[in-house]
């Protein structure tokens, strides 16, 4: 069936927005080690980690392309439906969206001893808090947000003038709250209650708290990012109104 160019137009920038979401989901932090050198079984570990996300790419790609064609098949109207559809699925997938369900609210508070010790506050690092958030990625997390800061795939979690920064935004001091989404959120309260951050958090004076909850809402990933071709689905949407 040909397409008028109006249409034409209309879904190549759909399917631009769709690559551009894939690769967000697929971008992937660095890890953040905690120490300063790695035994060749920990670097095989991570090459096999990062050769599985290629692999996962490339079946995603496979994937679109299969979808492409079926939408070809359909009438024009029907293909801009199924697309939209798509690009829908594919933000919240990115966190573009708020988001609800059940999961565990994670609390980092400080630790203080109980003597007559002068101790200063506790202070929080990227460093450290990057490790539990990979950790927690490993034990199931769907979706996260830290404060009310959402993570994305590509969110920078960084130390800026003795503050963390999340996104682009300061969290503040200690207490610090990670809401996460999670199927089994008993299974991970388990893994983290055995986790090694616990030890880790517990030399910078800091202990981990779990609660676990039937519903919790995440707010969207706010700030802006380029999906370049939008501008001209938008022109598109309104010419249709």
């Amino acid at each position: 069936m040909k397409l008028s160019n109006k249409g034409k137009i209309w879904i190549s920038s759909i399917c631009f927005i769709i690559g551009f979401m894939i690769a967000i989901l697929f971008e992937t932090n660095q890890s953040v080690e905690l120490r300063d050198t790695r035994d060749s079984w920990e670097i095989r570990t991570a090459l096999q980690q990062e050769q599985e996300i290629q692999q996962n790419l490339y079946n995603e790609i496979a994937a679109s392309e299969a979808l492409l064609q079926e939408y070809e098949k359909q009438p024009e109207r029907q293909q801009m439906e199924s697309l939209t559809e798509s690009i829908e699925l594919l933000k919240e997938q990115a966190g573009l969206t708020e988001i609800q369900g059940s999961g565990v609210i994670v609390t980092l508070q400080p630790i203080f001893q109980m003597d007559d010790s002068y101790q200063e506050y506790p202070e929080l690092t990227a460093e450290l808090l990057q490790f539990l958030i990979n950790q927690l990625n490993d034990y199931g997390a769907a979706h996260m947000a830290i404060e009310q800061e959402r993570l994305i795939n590509i969110t920078p979690i960084r130390n800026v003038n003795g503050r963390v920064y999340v996104n682009n935004s300061p969290i503040g001091s200690l207490p610090v709250e990670i809401y996460v989404l999670t199927d089994d959120p008993e299974r991970m309260i388990n893994h983290i209650e055995v986790s090694e951050s616990n030890d880790y958090f517990a030399l910078e004076n800091m202990e981990i708290i779990t609660e676990q909850v039937t519903e919790l809402v995440l707010p969207k990933f706010d700030e802006t990012i380029d999906l370049g071709g939008l501008d001209v689905l938008e022109s598109q949407e309104e010419g249709e109104s």
